[in-house]
């Protein structure tokens, strides 16, 4: 079965949003999402520090594991699960936060499907 990550490049909305955007989206949405029938894995990153001299347009990224056929496929399962308020236990939570706030505490700076071409192991890979 084809691999696929699907990336998010995210940020709070405010200064002020940061621990509600920080416990939303890595205590909740995160988990919320790679609960979907076909996510492998789901881990989120906070930037630590600058590569070289490049611009880095996020301070959060959300990197998600995926099998399936096509990222068609995989977008096409994702829509209709996250439409699903009943689809898992934990979606209420989830829910609840953004009701509380009475919005997503976050924008989207970029997000794209990418398949997996080549998977190559470090000496530090265990």
């Amino acid at each position: 079965m084809p691999q696929f990550m699907l990336i998010g490049l995210c940020e709070p909305t405010s200064d002020d949003d940061v621990a509600n955007f920080e416990r939303w989206f890595v205590d909740e949405h995160i988990e919320d999402t790679t609960n979907c029938p076909i996510f492998v894995r789901g881990r989120v990153f906070k930037l630590d520090g600058p590569h070289l001299e490049i611009e880095t347009p996020s301070q959060y990224m959300s990197v998600y594991e995926v099998e399936a056929e096509s990222y068609d496929e995989a977008e096409r399962i994702l829509n209709e699960w996250q439409a699903d308020p009943d689809a898992w236990a934990g979606r209420a939570k989830h829910l609840a936060t953004r009701e509380r706030l009475g919005r997503m505490p976050m924008r989207v700076r970029g997000s794209g499907w990418y398949r997996l071409l080549g998977d190559h192991q470090g000496p530090a890979s265990p």
